[in-house]
């Protein structure tokens, strides 16, 4: 298919915070999803009319991912007016929604997702979010072998032996936390958004990182280890590997007034994670099947590399992705990357909407009535 055709430029959802959803509240417009908060009279009455497993007076949001692509905490672009990715969005919840429901049935946790009205929309509770990027590495690749590579052998509080090879397996699971924001006033740790920390950080400031109690730490460990073991058995059992990736956390009070930590944002998707192609890597070769082969195309693509690496140059790297339209075909293998690898996981093909913005909207104003 051919990236200039309009139909696939029509496919491709790139606003995503402009849709006629009521809400009284400012749109939240993330990299790549938006987040309408619902009113409260909204979200009382679907709370009560779906039966959502929530305190009556919860606030609810609708969640619209988009199909922009975000690397190096810039949104790129393609020839021909292509302003995101065919089938990205669609394939990242596809992904998600997996992962969330072998989780549950594995009696792991519950997601903040309620309700899925269409491929690019979840309904979802408000959460009180732990404060924590929470990484877990089975191999050793990306930011930690560039440390270890540099002769680092401590990385978030973890003694990393001698000999490691790059791209390597672990002799264990790793989990190497950082912080989601910046938090302000927590000894020992930088008051910068994305900042490694250690598990002693963690508990000696349990609170600062908005976790209810010390012994939740380690809940929060065993949802990590749990999760990633779950996604790895699927992805080993169609023969990719999975190497790392981030989950993010939040508490949730369900209808009875419990309190649950629960997951959040999503999970095991490749834009969270590295996927290597099993055959390949057996043989000593990786082929990545998630963002890391569009961030290393970016790498390769721009004549000096450091602008994309090095967060001092960020003005630089804005104009970079502002001012450069990429090659239409590297935006095509990203998005026969995300497609092959959500039609592996769900094992259904994925379909690609001609027009999801009307869909959505249709959807949310006949059957959620959230539409004046």
């Amino acid at each position: 298919m051919s990236p200039a055709n309009p139909s696939i430029a029509n496919q491709v959802l790139a606003v995503n915070n402009d849709l006629p959803i009521r809400t009284h509240q400012p749109v939240h417009s993330g990299k790549v999803r938006s987040v309408y908060w619902l009113t409260e009279e909204d979200s009382r009455r679907l709370i009560q009319e779906k039966g959502y497993n929530v305190q009556s007076d919860a606030p609810l949001a609708i969640m619209v991912i988009s199909d922009r692509i975000s690397a190096f905490d810039c949104i790129w672009h393609g020839e021909g007016g292509l302003q995101g990715v065919p089938g990205k969005g669609a394939a990242l919840n596809a992904i998600s929604n997996h992962w969330f429901k072998l989780f549950r049935e594995n009696g792991l946790a519950d997601s903040h997702i309620l309700d899925i009205p269409h491929p690019f929309v979840w309904i979802v509770q408000k959460a009180r979010p732990v404060m924590i990027e929470a990484i877990c590495r089975q191999y050793i690749t990306g930011s930690m072998w560039r440390a270890y590579s540099k002769g680092e052998r401590n990385f978030c509080g973890i003694e990393l032996p001698e000999g490691l090879q790059k791209d390597q397996k672990l002799p264990e699971l790793l989990i190497t936390p950082s912080t989601k924001g910046i938090l302000k006033g927590i000894p020992g740790v930088p008051e910068a958004d994305d900042v490694n920390i250690t598990r002693d950080n963690i508990l000696d400031n349990f609170a600062a990182f908005n976790f209810r109690s010390q012994d939740d730490i380690a809940q929060y460990e065993k949802l990590l280890k749990e999760g990633f073991s779950v996604i790895s058995a699927a992805l080993e059992a169609l023969d990719q590997v999975f190497v790392d990736t981030k989950f993010e956390f939040g508490y949730v009070t369900d209808a009875e007034g419990n309190d649950k930590l629960i997951y959040m944002d999503e999970v095991g998707t490749p834009d969270s994670s590295r996927i290597w192609d099993g055959p390949a890597y057996r043989e000593g070769q990786v082929i990545e099947k998630s963002k890391e082969g569009f961030r290393q195309m970016l790498l390769n693509h721009f004549p000096e590399p450091d602008i994309l690496l090095n967060k001092d140059r960020m003005n630089e790297r804005e104009a970079l992705a502002r001012d450069n339209a990429l090659p239409l075909e590297a935006l095509m293998d990203v998005s026969r990357t995300y497609i092959d690898i959500a039609e592996k996981v769900t094992g259904e093909k994925l379909r690609l909407s001609d027009n999801p913005k009307g869909e959505i909207i249709s959807i949310l104003r006949d059957q959620y009535g959230l539409i004046d």
